[in-house]
């Protein structure tokens, strides 16, 4: 599901503190990046059995390259997904609790307002 309530889609951030700013709120960069994207995914656990759901931020590269670590990132709309075993997350529309929601929009919330100390100029 997109999660489009929040400006952070085509925000401009450099990596650096945009990788401090997602990890501090608990999201992991871990191998999830090539040259031009970069995934950062917060693992939401579930009182339900055998259910995670995951709240993913996205990025594309618009200056420099993710492997030098300097980078000027374009963020994406983030994506909240339901994790299926064994076959992988889905993103699609899905039925979220409400504690999983609220959870998802107070840490887009904080990240939102942390990036407008980082951000450059909106993207067109």
């Amino acid at each position: 599901m997109k999660i489009e309530q929040f400006s952070i889609d085509g925000t401009l951030v450099d990596l650096q503190p945009l990788t401090h700013i997602l990890e501090n709120n608990g999201f992991v960069l871990a191998g999830q990046w090539d040259y031009e994207r970069v995934t950062y995914d917060l693992k939401i656990n579930s009182p339900e059995p055998n259910i995670t759901y995951y709240l993913r931020v996205r990025g594309i590269a618009v200056e420099g390259d993710i492997d030098s670590g300097k980078a000027l990132i374009k963020l994406m709309t983030p994506l909240l997904g339901k994790h299926y075993y064994p076959h992988g997350v889905e993103y699609g529309e899905e039925d979220f609790p409400n504690n999983v929601l609220e959870r998802t929009n107070r840490v887009l919330s904080k990240v939102e307002s942390e990036l407008q100390e980082f951000q450059e100029k909106k993207a067109q």
